[in-house]
């Protein structure tokens, strides 16, 4: 029995320092992670690890928890967290989040990208607003910002205009220059002085004519209630003169 037993340890112990010693170089398949000395299968993407395989048992998964991804196969035992789109960074959401992929982000309207990371927009600009004095020569898209040039001599522009606007000539519309016209803003135009000088006449004659028919006609209204009060006024009586003649005549008579 005892010279049986020895060849089995002997055999035995090699076994156990070829374990060891493998152990420093094991490989494992790439779609293998390692655990100590031991290789094993990764969980399918949308899952983590619960637990890890021994010698005696194969590993077990659990779906991503909600807000959370894993997008490959892998042995870890947590998913990554699900990127956030936040409009406080000009962005929006273009595809949700699901258990096997990220959320993918694009810029807001009005925004363009300035970090991208894997197809997925990381942080966005507002685009640039054109001054007084030039227009928008390109315009800006999700991707690039907007582009502004100045206008020429005799154009302009208010900063909103894709191209900028000829100053109108006003002597082409039978009117005088009020005030020239800028990089900012069109030329001012009016009437012509004579024409003025005729409007304002126009205008003056129409008021005095006015006030004489609103003068005649409350004269007219006056003049009818004077005679109206004369008509209603009671006759005068001369019963008094005719008693006073009477008595005169009795008292010659005496």
């Amino acid at each position: 029995m005892t010279s049986r037993g020895k060849p089995l340890t002997a055999a035995s112990l090699l076994i156990l320092l070829m374990k060891v010693f493998s152990g420093s170089s094991l490989t494992c398949h790439p779609a293998e992670y390692q655990i100590g000395n031991e290789c094993c299968p990764m969980c399918p993407p949308g899952s983590r690890v619960k637990t890890d395989c021994t010698e005696f048992r194969s590993r077990s998964c659990l779906p991503c928890l909600e807000g959370t991804y894993m997008n490959h196969p892998a042995g870890l035992k947590n998913c990554f967290p699900c990127t956030n789109c936040n409009t406080g960074s000009g962005l929006k959401i273009k595809t949700s989040c699901t258990s096997t992929s990220d959320t993918v982000c694009e810029p807001l309207e009005g925004f363009y990208c300035i970090d991208v990371k894997d197809k997925c927009c990381m942080a966005a600009q507002r685009h640039k607003h054109c001054e007084p004095g030039q227009y928008i020569s390109k315009k800006g898209t999700a991707s690039t910002d907007t582009e502004c040039s100045d206008c020429t001599d005799g154009t302009f522009s208010d900063g909103t205009f894709t191209s900028c606007q000829p100053h109108t000539q006003c002597e082409s519309i039978n009117l005088q220059l009020i005030r020239p016209g800028t990089a900012t803003t069109d030329a001012q135009c009016g009437e012509h002085s004579s024409n003025m000088t005729v409007t304002v006449i126009s205008v003056v004659v129409s008021l005095l004519l006015i006030a004489a028919v609103v003068i005649f006609i409350k004269k007219k209204c006056l003049t009818g209630l004077f005679s109206k009060k004369s008509e209603n006024s009671p006759p005068e009586v001369h019963q008094p003169e005719e008693a006073r003649e009477m008595a005169e005549h009795q008292q010659q008579q005496r």
